[in-house]
């Protein structure tokens, strides 16, 4: 059987990682019919591209969890990399690079040497949904990995949610009341040892309509980055 580049990419990430059982989705994870299904006709369009779960990528051991939606098609899905070959991602590894939670150069690949400091990033939901919109049960289902995720980070002081689906899933997975803990950008929630920061996602639409600008977005990091210290 031929792996693509990305695959073994990935797959050396996921080693990397440590992860323990429960953290991540198995590669055919089969809990989600619909994304399950969704996976294995990309894998016929396009047999080199990864098309499973795309692991987290950083540090286990990390103070700083990053948490976006869902893989986008032509980004993660097809690299195997979180935020990896799409604009979010552009903009996401330019901060982190610039507050000292990434090291060495971004390239839009999985193999371009880019390493994470004290920071891990995982998503919602691990496989890419049709329209890039996960339905609330696949969102819920998805779930039970981000808060094994959460449960196993024992350094972790620090959770940034890239928009509002990713802000009332790290909620419910620290077993939080919406209404106590809304979503809004630049809020920052107190959750016992650690704190819940919220941003505007560092999608292409949100930054070309206005609703995001990387101004807005390196505050927050900003802000992470001196809680921290």
């Amino acid at each position: 059987m031929t792996i693509s580049t990305s695959e073994k990419h990935a797959a050396e990430a996921r080693a990397s990682s440590a992860a323990p059982l429960g953290t991540e989705p198995d590669r055919d994870c089969p809990l989600c019919p619909r994304l399950a299904a969704f996976r294995a006709e990309a894998r016929i369009k396009q047999p080199s591209w990864f098309n499973s779960p795309v692991p987290s990528f950083g540090d286990p051991d990390a103070r700083l969890l990053v948490v976006g939606l869902a893989p986008g098609l032509q980004g993660a899905n097809r690299t195997g990399r979180p935020f990896t070959g799409d604009y979010a991602g552009d903009l996401l590894y330019a901060t982190l690079l610039e507050y000292g939670f990434a090291r060495g150069h971004y390239e839009a690949r999985p193999d371009d040497g880019l390493t994470l400091v004290d920071c891990l990033i995982s998503n919602s939901v691990h496989c890419v949904p049709p329209q890039n919109k996960p339905l609330p049960a696949e969102i819920n289902t998805c779930r039970a990995f981000l808060t094994a995720r959460i449960e196993r980070m024992p350094q972790l002081r620090a959770i940034v949610a890239l928009g509002r689906i990713a802000h009332e899933s790290a909620a419910k997975a620290l077993k939080l009341r919406s209404s106590a803990v809304p979503f809004a950008h630049g809020a920052i929630h107190q959750v016992g040892r650690l704190k819940l920061y919220d941003s505007y996602h560092c999608s292409r639409y949100n930054t070309n309509t206005g609703v995001l600008t990387a101004g807005m977005f390196r505050k927050v990091f900003a802000k992470i980055k001196a809680d921290l210290d």
